[in-house]
Formats: C-alpha cells, structure tokens, sequence
C-alpha cells in the first residue's frame, strides 16, 4: 500500500505517541513539578544562614573597632602626657628656685601638685631607681660614675627623671652608671 491508500486507523496508529515500554527521549519527558514547600524552605535556611553570617561578621567588627577605639585612646593619653613632661620638669624647677614663702613661690608649688595629681590619675608614675642595677629599657646611660659611687652597674645618679605609664615608657631616665 501506497502512504496515500492508508486507512484511518492505520494513520492513526503511525502518529500515535510511543507505548510505555519504549522509554520517551529525556528532553521530551516533562520537568518534574518542584515542591514550592521545599523551595520555600531550602531559601529560607539560605536567608538564615546569610543573616547569621553577617551578624557574626558585624560582631566581630564591633569587637574589633572597640579595641582599636581603646587602643587609639590609650595612645593618645600617652601622647600629652609625655609632651606635657616638659612642664613637669620645669615647674619642679622653678619651685626649686622660688621663695618657699613668696606668693609666687606658694602658687607655683600649687600648680606642681596639680600637675602631679593628674599625672597619678593617669598612672604615671617616675622611674627613680638609683642603686639599682641599670635596665636599658628604661634608663639612658649619659655619663659614667667612678666605683667609689657604688656597686658596678648600677644608676648611681638621675639626671633627668624618667616617667612610664602602665607598661610604657613615656621618657627613658638619664642616668649616671657606675663602671663595671
């Protein structure tokens, strides 16, 4: 038989789709319907886990920029207080020098003690270690003493006072050492 002599039935049994026992090629089969539920879901646990990252990121900066805030204070407190030693040590001076009795001399031993207050408020503190054994992390050696000034090396002098805060040394001592 010709294609043009074909019977109804047999047309459609050529156009018919395949049976169940031949397999459907993969890119006709249909896309199996997704569970909106689970898609749902699965973003949901995706959002959670975005947020808790970023939370725990935005911790950790918190912590990180209170420690450098703390940090930057701390230096700045030790910046003045180093720069105004030099005030320090010429009130010491002039108090030296002035009339105990004098209202100038009353005044400017006034301002020391002030000056002093605060200074301790901050913890500075002097570094004042004569007859100790001399530390470069804290003194300068400047000049050399003889050994009838004491024992060999040790600060047998101060010549300029020597101040730290907490840990850190705001100014080294100037020291005579005895000769080893």
């Amino acid at each position: 038989m010709s294609e043009l002599e074909r019977t109804p039935e047999e047309e459609l049994l050529q156009e018919a789709p395949p049976t169940p026992e031949e397999p459907v090629p993969a890119e006709e089969q249909p896309a199996p319907e997704a569970d909106p539920l689970a898609e749902a879901q699965a973003k949901a646990d995706e959002y959670l886990a975005l947020a808790q990252r970023v939370q725990a990121d935005f911790d950790n900066f918190r912590k990180r920029n209170a420690s450098v805030r703390a940090d930057s204070y701390a230096d700045g407190q030790r910046s003045v207080a180093g720069s105004m030693l030099e005030v320090l040590d010429s009130l010491e001076r002039a108090v030296g020098l002035a009339d105990a009795e004098s209202p100038l001399g009353q005044g400017l031993a006034l301002t020391l003690r002030q000056m002093q207050g605060v200074y301790e408020k901050l913890g500075v503190t002097a570094i004042d270690r004569v007859g100790e054994r001399f530390d470069p992390n804290l003194e300068n050696a400047v000049l050399q003493g003889t050994p009838d000034q004491g024992e060999p090396g040790t600060v047998c002098q101060v010549l300029q006072k020597g101040y730290r805060m907490g840990d850190h040394v705001l100014r080294h001592a100037m020291v005579m050492v005895v000769a080893e």
